[in-house]
């Protein structure tokens, strides 16, 4: 085994060559030009963008480095796109498109123009513009997860350690396990993958268990609708999760390790297979740690894609190859989990706090968040508002200034309705409440739960019993099957939601969907049966007027539900000449009237809303009506002439 001083050059040789690497990065005289390529760059065409640049780069003679770098969290803005030139300050561009690529290289590049009119902002103090990091969104974030995403490329892990990667793996090589366990304990870390385990005590069972040698899994299973914060990550920089799940290997003994990553996530899973290659590589995991004589070999498992499989005894059933469903507890995992051995099951969020606070110190952490959740959390952002992304913040922040200060606040100036938390199994919280602060008991209080992050925004043209019916037909479909409440009771709650927003449901509905709601979330085996009804609790908690209108005046207030509503064209607002509806209607529900104007024929209307987005906008003639009956009939017989 090496002595510490061994131990310390071998890492330092690694430091200093990783410095040496990103300094001739940044003062190479060639122009340094980084795109985000994690999956919401790609998905705004980030990829064709490499391409335009590289091509185009040649075309041009100019010579010029071009780098991949993950999701910095503004996903909203992508593509985005740095400029580093000689001399100058790093820039930031948002929203660039193959023109906007091709004008960078002529007039950044070529010419030394740094083109200010397009700049998001600077990635350093500068004198032309303000740094990007006094945006408002980042006044309020504190990035320990996200800290180095999408400033380097997650590909090479020499930009991690010159960054201060893996020192708190170094470190963690020379204290004693009980000692990485007491500096976990006092930093209060609580699990972020949904349940707020005390991360600490759960370490401390595995490390304790008789079971044999331990297993350390880091669970990548992220299958929320909307939440993405894992896979951003693993895309973004997958060395700060793998030093991490490092760490937790050394802390409770283990020698063997996996990465369930589901297999959607194609990006994610190649990016951490070459990030343990390169780990390996540089001896920080394997089978002699930097000459220690420590072994840590890291298998890499792709998930068939299963929601369930995110709970921890169903991962672990995947794993043995089985159909990932969960078992009873106890035993718990952590006593005795895959393959009858001692299991420790960590998100990736938790996994990469773990080199934070091993190297900035556990008060560092308590200083951030509440006490009873310190640190930070990793949300996505999704839905109805200005600027959808990544964002951490301390525990504790309040929604309001999530969806308001940080998030831009709600689009075409409609009104903030309810914010949906903890992906489906989570709970919708009413704009009433926008200055609860979002921590795990306050959440939980409220009806809702953290979840693994994921948010959507919803705004006063959701309805909120057709919300409650779309989270429950997810967690539904994604049932495993295995307990009676949750693969019948689910299914009888959503043909009771599905009857009410149809509006075939009587006063009973309610009765019976709320009856059946506690009785699958206290009879359920796992955490997803236990909390899928929560969307229906919480909706019926803040919105149960919603609930009565659709049972009782069969109508829906925020004019969504298709059976309960109908398309009308405003005879005042139509203007006579204009044909702009009659076009895009896919059944000729619309005809043209004696005086010209437009009215719909009710029996052929599918309801698609085709024709309130070609009205002009300065007519805005078409509208929705509630409930369906109250239709006005048409002002006018049809034209003769009218080929409809």
């Amino acid at each position: 085994m090496a002595r510490p001083d061994d131990l310390g050059n071998r890492f330092e040789q690694i430091r200093q060559e990783a410095l040496a690497r990103w300094r001739a990065l940044w003062e190479d005289p060639r122009a340094l030009i980084t795109v985000g390529t994690a999956t919401c760059g790609l998905a705004q065409g980030a990829g064709e963008l490499l391409d335009v640049l590289r091509e185009s780069s040649t075309r041009l003679g100019l010579e010029v480095q071009v780098r991949e770098v993950g999701c910095i969290g503004h996903c909203y803005a992508e593509p985005l796109v740095t400029v580093k030139m000689p001399g100058m300050s790093p820039y930031l561009y948002a929203r660039v498109n193959p023109t906007k690529a091709e004008l960078l290289l002529r007039y950044v590049v070529r010419d030394g123009d740094p083109f200010l009119d397009f700049v998001m902002g600077a990635l350093q103090e500068d004198e032309l513009m303000p740094p990007v990091w006094d945006l408002p969104r980042f006044h309020y974030e504190k990035r320990l997860i996200l800290e180095h995403c999408g400033l380097i490329d997650p590909e090479d892990i020499h930009h991690y350690i010159a960054m201060g990667g893996y020192r708190a793996l170094l470190r963690s090589l020379s204290m004693k396990p009980e000692h990485i366990i007491g500096k976990l304990a006092a930093s209060g870390l609580r699990g972020r993958g949904g349940a707020g385990f005390p991360t600490a005590h759960k370490w401390e069972i595995c490390k304790n268990s008789p079971y044999g040698s331990p297993i350390v899994i880091c669970n990548g299973d992220e299958g929320d609708p909307g939440a993405y914060m894992d896979r951003a990550v693993l895309e973004s920089n997958p060395h700060q999760v793998l030093e991490g799940l490092a760490i937790a290997a050394l802390a409770v003994g283990a020698s063997l390790g996996y990465v369930y990553v589901r297999a959607e996530y194609p990006l994610a899973i190649r990016r951490v297979r070459k990030a343990l290659e390169d780990a390996t590589h540089l001896g920080l995991m394997g089978r002699d740690i930097l000459g220690t004589g420590r072994e840590f070999q890291v298998r890499l498992f792709e998930g068939s894609g299963a929601f369930v499989c995110g709970e921890e005894t169903a991962l672990i059933a995947s794993i043995q190859g089985e159909r990932g469903m969960p078992r009873p507890r106890p035993p718990f995992p952590a006593e005795r989990g895959l393959w009858g051995r001692p299991t420790l099951v960590n998100n990736v969020k938790t996994l990469a706090l773990i080199p934070k606070i091993l190297e900035n110190g556990e008060s560092s952490f308590t200083e951030i968040g509440t006490p009873s959740s310190p640190g930070t959390m990793v949300f996505s952002v999704v839905g109805k508002c200005e600027q959808p992304g990544l964002v951490e913040v301390p525990l504790g922040t309040t929604l309001k200034q999530l969806v308001f200060d940080i998030c831009g606040g709600i689009p075409a100036g409609k009104s903030f309705k309810a914010l949906q938390i903890g992906g489906p199994s989570g709970g919708c919280i009413p704009a009433s409440l926008q200055d609860t602060p979002m921590d795990y008991e306050t959440l939980q209080e409220a009806g809702s739960m953290m979840g693994s992050g994921g948010i959507v925004v919803l705004d006063e043209e959701d309805c909120m019993v057709e919300v409650a019916r779309f989270f429950l037909e997810f967690t539904q479909g994604e049932s495993c099957g295995k307990c009676t409440f949750c693969r019948i009771g689910t299914r009888q709650m959503l043909e009771l939601l599905t009857e009410i927003t149809m509006g075939k449901a009587t006063p009973e509905h309610l009765q019976l969907l709320e009856e059946l709601a506690m009785d699958v979330k206290l009879g359920s085996l796992c955490n997803l049966g236990a909390t899928a009804p929560n969307p229906v609790l919480t909706t019926l908690r803040y919105f149960r007027q919603e609930y009565l209108a659709h049972i009782l005046e069969k109508k829906c207030p925020a004019l969504q539900c298709r059976e309960l509503t109908a398309y009308y064209i405003l005879p005042e607002r139509c203007a006579a000449g204009c044909d702009a509806c009659v076009g895009t209607c896919p059944t000729e529900a619309i005809y043209t009237m004696r005086n010209r104007k437009k009215a719909v024929e009710q029996e052929k209307c599918v309801k698609c809303g085709e024709c309130v987005r070609a009205c002009p906008p300065e007519y805005k003639a078409v509208i929705r009506i509630s409930p369906a009956t109250e239709v006005p009939a048409p002002q006018a017989p049809r034209a003769e002439k009218d080929s409809h």
